[in-house]
């Protein structure tokens, strides 16, 4: 293994770009279900208006933003990982690594990472600064292909240890959502030296099926625990990906359309709750689509419930925020499982993909909890 940083910087092939804008002229739509609810999957109509959309989208406006931020590859785990890199000019900045959802990307903190490395600019104090990594999970955007299989959040998390101690950081922290709230936590249980806090957006907590832990339950865990509900009767991608995701994998690589219906999580299925514009869907339909990595992504499901594994309390230092829309982590339930809860916020707007609906209020609550 090598502990080469090597730069990179994103160009697509132009030929790649001329390959997808002819496939969304050529899309041929599934005949939409009577009245084209979004009851039964995302509705022909959404995705008529989004292709559309696509056709005009620029990905060169995107790749030049990424690419705005200091890019590199390295080896971890024989795994290549892709990262952006960011340092503050300020002295003293607290060094935060930054884990996209799934279906994200580092497409998530955009928004935020100009407010995070100069706070200044950004109505924040020097103080508040953090010099700022973000990787694309293996499998996930240039952090392909993966050479072979057990990657579970777990590994993530501790490859991402060594990527921040390579970049010569010995104590840095987390903030993550989705399945970047995964590896948080995770990194938060590995607690390594110089840890300084996993900051992520929920805890997956479940009953466990004892009828005690329901004692002191209000109107406001009971409806979380119906959010919970409502998410398994319209989350059906974690099953098929958690069982077969390379069948999925298929129909991924061979049609962008079907990237984008499978993205139907940034739409919050549908429930009108969503912030995510239709430009930054299209931005991480369209990374997906060019570097044909919703396959490798899937995987992660599959790889998870079938890692044997066994539930262990979190000992390090964890930090969340609970928005309107999103999750609802219930907090008895989180600190069951997690023995060093030091802050929770709950925020009254945003969803699962705050970091792109309302980034000033992901940002503002990691200035105040690596404060």
């Amino acid at each position: 293994m090598t502990e080469q940083i090597t730069p990179f910087t994103i160009d697509v092939p132009q030929a790649d770009l001329d390959d997808l804008q002819a496939r969304l002229e050529r899309t041929r739509f599934a005949p939409a279900v009577p009245g084209d609810s979004w009851d039964y999957g995302t509705p022909e109509a959404y995705l008529r208006d989004m292709v559309e959309q696509w056709k005009s989208y620029d990905w060169r406006v995107t790749e030049a933003r990424i690419n705005e931020h200091a890019g590199y590859v390295t080896e971890i785990d024989g795994q290549r990982i892709h990262f952006l890199h960011v340092r503050s000019e300020v002295q003293g900045a607290t060094p935060l690594l930054l884990a996209h959802t799934y279906p994200g990307s580092v497409v998530d903190f955009l928004d935020m990472i100009g407010p995070l490395v100069d706070p200044v600019a950004h109505g924040g104090k020097a103080e508040d600064a953090f010099h700022v990594v973000v990787p694309s999970m293996p499998g996930f955007g240039w952090s392909t292909p993966v050479v072979d299989t057990g990657w579970t959040m777990k590994r993530v998390a501790a490859a991402y240890d060594v990527l921040m101690r390579r970049l010569g950081y010995d104590a840095y922290g987390i903030h993550g959502s989705d399945g970047g709230a995964m590896v948080g936590r995770e990194l938060a249980v590995l607690n390594p030296e110089g840890f300084l806090g996993a900051h992520v957006l929920h805890l997956f907590s479940f009953p466990s099926g004892d009828p005690a832990e329901f004692e002191g339950f209000g109107p406001k865990e009971y409806a979380a625990l119906e959010h919970m509900q409502w998410f398994q009767l319209v989350g059906g991608y974690n099953s098929m990906n958690g069982t077969r995701p390379q069948t999925v994998a298929a129909g991924l690589a061979d049609s962008p359309v079907a990237v984008l219906a499978y993205s139907e999580l940034f739409e919050s299925f549908g429930n009108g709750t969503s912030l995510v514009k239709p430009e930054q869907v299209l931005a991480q339909a369209t990374l997906y689509w060019l570097t044909n990595t919703y396959g490798s992504a899937a995987r992660y499901h599959y790889e998870e419930q079938h890692s044997g594994s066994e539930p262990v309390v979190s000992e390090g230092r964890i930090g969340v925020a609970v928005f309107k829309d999103d999750f609802q982590t219930i907090r008895s339930l989180a600190e069951r499982d997690n023995a060093n809860i030091q802050h929770w916020s709950e925020f009254p707007a945003g969803g699962h993909f705050a970091a792109q609906e309302v980034p000033q209020d992901v940002v503002g609550d990691l200035r105040s909890f690596f404060a």
